[in-house]
């Protein structure tokens, strides 16, 4: 029988990740310890470090900071299509009602 994928927070992720880097056990111990799969875990170390490094990594932000990011840059290209359609509008003619 398949096992069903799970979902875990970014702060449960970055907590996780903390721990390991703070604490110092090994990823394979709190694998086993937390029933989480270890490939899991070093995605999170890996987006953990690219977040550190300023780059976006893969997959959804960790941190506060990057998921603030991402948030911003999502609404500066919703704004950019915005200003696209609003530029090929007619000019001098009034908006319909």
């Amino acid at each position: 029988m398949t096992r069903q994928r799970r979902s875990f927070d970014p702060s449960f992720k970055l907590e996780v990740v903390r721990m390991i880097k703070e604490q110092g056990p090994s990823i394979s111990h709190v694998s086993q310890t937390m029933d989480i799969g270890v490939t899991a875990i070093r995605r999170w170390m890996e987006q953990y470090e690219a977040e550190q490094q300023g780059q976006p990594g893969i997959g959804n932000p960790l941190t506060a900071e990057q998921q603030r990011i991402r948030q911003l840059e999502q609404e500066n290209r919703q704004l950019r299509s915005d200003v696209e359609v609003l530029k090929t509008a007619p000019h001098g003619r009034p908006w319909p009602s």
